[in-house]
């Protein structure tokens, strides 16, 4: 019988301590919901984890009461002057893997906590570097990264749940909305893509993606399309048409560091590369430099380079199409529009027989067709 007693004994405390231990998964507290968003500025991700309380019929009592005005001491915590915890629940956290501007105010890479002091005429945007404490309860001025101040705007319609939303992005930009019930608060998240960028190419060049050229090419082809970085973009094109990369019979290679020379007013020196490079380039790539020399107003220079490509590739719709726009270009009207109806029934599609019917007639009244 003793023993039997002694058995229980144990049992319940080991179903007491497995209970405190082992607590089960239940939904938030309030009928709140768990939420987050996440999305890629430039190259910087920005992921907000939060609770979602509900108006529940509360319409006009939620901005300035049920959401307190500015610093209060909520009775409860460490905290005698505390924010919103711009969210329910849990507090509020926001994370940046890039080093961003809020509002034009600089803010390093890291996870935050997230809080407002509310004001109907101008809130406070906190960023604590305090993340993991629950709610406000805890909050200490002297964790602040930073604060910035921005204006409440009012909603036509009323949102149910509050959310955070990203809006008006654009490639280094975007603004994230709060909103709730008839308000919402924004503010403005800016990234530096070029520093970043440029960071990540140092890095990933270092491990096994720098073993092909292709990758060198990429890093030193997106300073020229920038026109940032141009010196150690020319090291990276070194690397990229090298042998020991794989790069040095490749002309794309060679063309994006012709034409970052080019850039650096090292003009002879572009002219060189290209016409040694163009022993191993293709009908395309010959024609695609031709239109860059265009481009860039050179016509007798892309004369000269649809001419080799003609020569190389007689008879072809591409190199009949540089000798039309290569003539025109040095207004030569007579020669463009021989070869553009050689190339005319050559056309590919119908898209490219509308296109050079338009240049014929262009041609015929002695216009450029470039």
């Amino acid at each position: 019988m003793k023993k039997i007693v002694l058995f229980l004994s144990l049992l319940f405390v080991l179903s007491a301590t497995v209970q405190a231990q082992i607590p089960l998964t239940v939904s938030p507290s309030g009928g709140n919901k768990k939420a987050s968003v996440q999305e890629r500025i430039g190259l910087t991700d920005v992921t907000i984890h939060y609770d979602r309380p509900g108006v529940k019929g509360r319409e006009g009592k939620i901005w300035g009461q049920l959401v307190h005005t500015g610093f209060i001491d909520q009775g409860f915590g460490s905290s005698k002057a505390a924010p919103w915890r711009a969210g329910s629940n849990e507090n509020t956290t926001i994370e940046f893997t890039n080093a961003v501007k809020i509002e034009g105010q600089s803010l390093p890479a890291g996870k935050y906590g997230f809080f407002i002091a509310y004001d109907p005429n101008e809130s406070t945007l906190i960023f604590s570097k305090n993340s993991n404490s629950w709610g406000s309860y805890y909050y200490d001025d002297k964790e602040d990264a930073l604060r910035v101040k921005v204006k409440p705007q009012p909603l036509e319609k009323s949102v149910e749940w509050l959310k955070y939303e990203f809006t008006n992005e654009t490639e280094n930009s975007a603004t994230i909305v709060l909103q709730w019930e008839k308000l919402s608060i924004a503010f403005r998240v800016e990234t530096d893509l070029v520093a970043d960028q440029l960071a990540s190419f140092r890095r990933e060049l270092r491990t096994e993606k720098g073993f092909i050229w292709q990758s060198w090419d990429q890093a030193a082809a997106w300073c020229l399309q920038r026109n940032v970085n141009l010196d150690q973009a020319l090291l990276w094109a070194d690397s990229a048409t090298s042998a020991g990369f794989g790069g040095d019979k490749v002309f794309t290679a060679w063309s994006n560091k012709a034409a970052i020379l080019e850039k650096l007013g090292r003009g002879e020196e572009a002219a060189t590369i290209m016409k040694t490079s163009m022993a191993f380039a293709s009908m395309n790539e010959i024609h695609q430099y031709g239109r860059r020399l265009l481009q860039q107003k050179k016509p007798k220079e892309a004369l000269e380079i649809f001419k080799t490509n003609f020569s190389k590739n007689p008879g072809q719709f591409t190199t009949l199409m540089g000798m039309t726009r290569g003539y025109s270009a040095n207004g030569d009207f007579k020669n463009a529009l021989k070869f553009a109806q050689q190339a005319l029934p050559l056309a590919p599609d119908t898209n490219n027989k509308n296109n050079l019917t338009t240049i014929i007639e262009k041609l015929k009244k002695g216009e450029d067709v470039n």
